[in-house]
């Protein structure tokens, strides 16, 4: 038994999931979290699979994530859906309900949030909505783990037994006519595509091409349906979609005024409404912001995470020190020696001392968007965005790149025009992934010790300006036209989740883990074996005669104008294309540090103008090949991930040798 979990976005869908499978998927206080379907096993059931899709508001379809949750209702044929709503707002939820039964396929409509609305002295006729819209409704709380025992039982219910919706007609007067006239006309066409006649007419009448083309109409027809769509446009004084939208929202009223009894102004809304006067005042709302952010990075390096990055360097050191020791007296093949210790101890060491600091930013990071913050700044930074052609839903994706580029390109689905998704997709990789931090924090400890959390806000707001420059140019050129109108869903402020914390941490360190312990691992072992062979499979007693020397050489005169064209500077900015975490490990292993000495020897091999050059290239040059993939796959082009490496290494370069060169003449 396969099962669709569709709803609104922000209405608790993925909690839900979470409870009904028992998974950890993440969990965000802001619209947009799940852009892509996650599946898993119902607890307590045999072979019943859940799907999670993304959170839309109408099978319209506007937006990727709708498209998405639009052809697994259509292709995969669920054997039944739960419609999960926000109990709150149950007006504007229902209007994706309604569609839903037009499908025809079994529903439970699951009335999530009931106990706010309980607490805030509103009821729901939970027997009376049931009759009026003919499915089965169940009063749930997915935080709090209520009435999720008693929608399993239901739904699974409903579903074996093919429990379709009794009622899928809302419509009256000339709209009913319309689609009544159309439904008999492509009756047989609709069978013959194996889709609900009903959901077939409507979707024709707001013009949905992807049905139409479905249904191979032949001219005749199509002619036919566009006279009955004319004749209630004349009748209505309503164009097509506004005629089919006031027809929902008739019936939902009509429904809503018998069943349910609104409550009062909560005083989670409340408390909201007055933090908003201050967080997104006109004036106040930047500063706040920036204010913020500053704080957060001074804790975060130069505080908390640089005393916990500090203090396991301290105690991987020990680690290293001690295997060396004893493979020391057991006497092992000194080549084997220095693989384990010069290269798999050096690399992989050198990445996992800055595990603490990552996960200090994500735990700061993951309370802003727990208590629903972060959907501010998008709203906040709507009038910013604009002025390079983009809206402030774009700030969310771009948001995301700042923990990973591929969960920020993939969240570009959330945008409902082609031209802002692509747009964003081009400037996400701008936002400095996480995966950049032990770079920053290598080089900023070394160089610029005094500032070192000065110098990371530094790196980070320069990846955002040069992605607004690079924005204004494409507004120009490659992407003309205006954004679309910014629609955000603002939830309530609310205190922070600690698992919902906790979870987000989990990921980002299992995540930075994998990554080290193995394409890391793997990168650091091709290093160490480059370096310490020549082209005979000698061992060298210099690695500057070894075989990775000879491919950095031939790199090394690229980067002279930019100050760094020593072959080990080169050579680690390549391994950064697998990913970037691998810079520090390559220089690691090149210079035989531990992550204690790797500093000092590097400020052998470069100056602090160097240095500040080289952080400019790391922070603009080409995303993982991961994130690269990702674009491909998103865009459905080749050229265009090909275009996106291009520019950013191309971009990477100029403003590194502009910095080294300008620098040059000052210092």
């Amino acid at each position: 038994m396969k099962l669709a979990l569709a709803g609104n976005q922000n209405c608790g869908k993925t909690t839900l999931f979470n409870q009904l499978t028992g998974s950890n998927q993440h969990v965000g206080n802001f619209p947009g979290v799940t852009v892509d379907r996650k599946s898993g096993e119902v607890r307590g059931v045999k072979n019943c699979e859940v799907v999670d899709l993304p959170g839309i508001y109408s099978i319209r379809p506007y937006t990727s994530e709708e498209i998405v949750t639009r052809d697994f209702l259509l292709n995969e044929k669920p054997d039944g859906i739960i419609n999960i709503v926000d109990a709150t707002n149950i007006e504007r939820n229902l209007y994706l309900t309604l569609q839903l039964l037009e499908m025809n396929i079994p529903t439970v409509l699951a009335l999530n949030m009931m106990d706010e609305v309980r607490n805030n002295g509103g009821t729901i006729d939970v027997q009376k909505l049931s009759a009026a819209i003919g499915i089965p409704v169940v009063a749930i709380s997915a935080v709090k783990n209520e009435g999720i025992d008693e929608l399993v039982e239901v739904i699974t219910e409903t579903a074996e037994k093919k429990l379709r919706p009794t009622r899928k007609d809302f419509c009256s007067g000339a709209v009913h006519r319309c689609i009544h006239a159309v439904t008999h006309l492509i009756e047989d066409h609709a069978a013959a595509a194996d889709i609900s006649p009903r959901f077939a007419a409507v979707k024709l009448v707001e013009q949905d091409p992807f049905i139409l083309e479905k249904l191979k109409l032949n001219e005749n027809e199509k002619d036919m349906i566009e006279h009955s769509v004319t004749e209630m446009e004349n009748e209505t004084d309503l164009d097509r979609n506004a005629a089919i939208a006031d027809m929902r929202y008739s019936f939902i009223e009509s429904v809503c005024e018998k069943t349910v009894v609104k409550c009062r102004e909560s005083k989670e809304h409340v408390r909201s409404v007055k933090i908003d006067r201050i967080l997104t005042g006109k004036y106040s709302a930047i500063p706040i912001f920036i204010g913020i952010m500053l704080l957060i990075f001074h804790l975060t390096f130069n505080v908390i995470g640089a005393f916990l990055s500090d203090l396991l360097s301290v105690g991987i050191d020990a680690v290293t020190a001690a295997v060396d020791g004893m493979l020391t007296s057991y006497g092992l093949n000194p080549v084997v020696h220095s693989l384990i210790i010069d290269g798999i101890f050096a690399g992989v060491g050198s990445v996992l001392s800055f595990l603490p600091t990552i996960v200090t930013l994500f735990f700061f990071l993951s309370i802003l968007e727990d208590s629903g913050y972060m959907a501010r700044v998008a709203f906040v930074m709507d009038k910013l965005l604009r002025k390079i052609g983009l809206s402030g839903r774009s700030f969310v994706p771009m948001l995301i790149g700042f923990g990973c580029s591929v969960p920020a390109i993939m969240a570009t689905r959330t945008l409902a025009s082609e031209r802002d998704r692509r747009m964003t997709v081009f400037l996400t990789p701008f936002m400095s992934c996480s995966a950049k931090l032990p770079i920053y924090a290598v080089f900023t400890a070394a160089f610029f010790p005094k500032y070192k959390a000065l110098a990371m806000i530094t790196l980070y707001i320069g990846g955002m300006a040069i992605g607004v420059l690079c924005g204004l140019i494409l507004n120009k050129t490659r992407f003309k036209g205006k954004p679309v109108p910014f629609v955000m869903e603002l939830p309530n402020y609310r205190m922070p989740s600690a698992k919902s914390v906790a979870m987000l941490m989990w990921d980002k360190a299992k995540d930075f883990l994998q990554r080290a312990f193995t394409v890391i691992f793997v990168a650091t072992i091709i290093i160490w074996f480059l370096q310490t062979f020549d082209a005979h499979f000698n061992v060298v007693e210099d690695s500057s005669d070894s075989l990775l020397a000879m491919v950095g050489t031939l790199i090394a005169p690229l980067f002279a104008p930019c100050g760094f064209a020593d072959w080990r500077a080169s050579t680690a900015l390549i391994t950064g294309f697998t990913a970037k975490e691998a810079v520090v490990s390559t220089l690691a292993v090149l210079t035989n540090s531990g992550t204690e000495e790797l500093g000092t020897v590097l400020s052998g091999m470069f100056s602090p103008l160097t240095a500040a050059s080289f952080l400019a290239f790391t922070l603009l040059y080409t995303p993982c090949a991961a994130a690269v993939a990702a674009v491909k796959r998103e865009l459905n082009s080749g050229v265009s991930a090909a275009l996106v490496s291009f520019m950013q290494c191309l971009i990477a370069w100029t403003v590194s040798m502009l910095i080294y060169q300008v620098g040059s003449i000052f210092i």
